[in-house]
């Protein structure tokens, strides 16, 4: 049977090409009869099987792979903290205290001699006459001092300033005594030792003239 009408056909253009769709226009007409509605097959119920599938699968998945991974590692012990020794301090070099200097020595000056009276003066320059012409020990010079005035003071300053040999001195009086008179050895020394020699110049004094 012929076609009435012509089938008309149209173009879709996409974005990359166009494509052309025949469509088919079927003349209006009574729809066909429905088919008659029978009773509906029931449905199986289905989760209950999946249900037991999974469940088996996870059993047998566990038994076999059960053996093949290997045990879990046993957790690790704490890591030890290693000990570090403190290091030990750097000896600090004490430098040694300052030793201070000693003080120079100042030696004091020594005391300047006094300065003599004019009686002292006096004094010395009349023993230094007495000696020039006479002799006398120590003591008996100091008499002769005192006898012509001077204190005692004046009179020992001024022998013992003087520069004189006793020695000597008891040698010249025992000359002198010998000169004047004869005397024994024990006459001459004691005659000295009366004139203020010591025992050991006046021995000395009569040794030198031989006796």
């Amino acid at each position: 049977m012929a076609q009435p009408y012509p089938t008309p056909q149209q173009y879709f253009a996409t974005e990359e090409q166009t494509v052309r769709i025949p469509v088919q226009y079927r003349p209006a007409g009574p729809p066909p009869p429905a088919p008659a509605a029978g009773p509906a097959p029931r449905r199986r119920r289905r989760w209950p099987w999946v249900v037991g599938g999974l469940v088996a699968l996870l059993v047998v998945g566990s038994a076999l792979g059960g053996g093949d991974d290997p045990a879990p590692a046993p957790a690790a012990d704490t890591a030890a903290v290693p000990v570090v020794d403190a290091p030990r301090p750097a000896p600090v070099a004490v430098a040694p205290a300052p030793v201070p200097a000693p003080a120079p020595v100042v030696e004091a000056p020594a005391p300047a001699e006094p300065a003599m009276t004019v009686s002292q003066q006096n004094a010395v320059g009349s023993a230094e006459d007495y000696l020039a012409f006479m002799a006398f020990s120590r003591s008996g010079l100091i008499d002769q001092l005192e006898y012509e005035g001077f204190s005692t003071a004046d009179a020992t300053l001024a022998v013992d300033t003087v520069d004189v040999d006793w020695m000597v001195q008891a040698e010249k009086s025992a000359r002198s005594y010998l000169d004047f008179t004869s005397f024994s050895r024990s006459g001459l020394v004691d005659q000295l030792e009366y004139e203020g020699f010591t025992a050991e110049q006046a021995r000395h004094g009569a040794d030198s003239v031989g006796l």
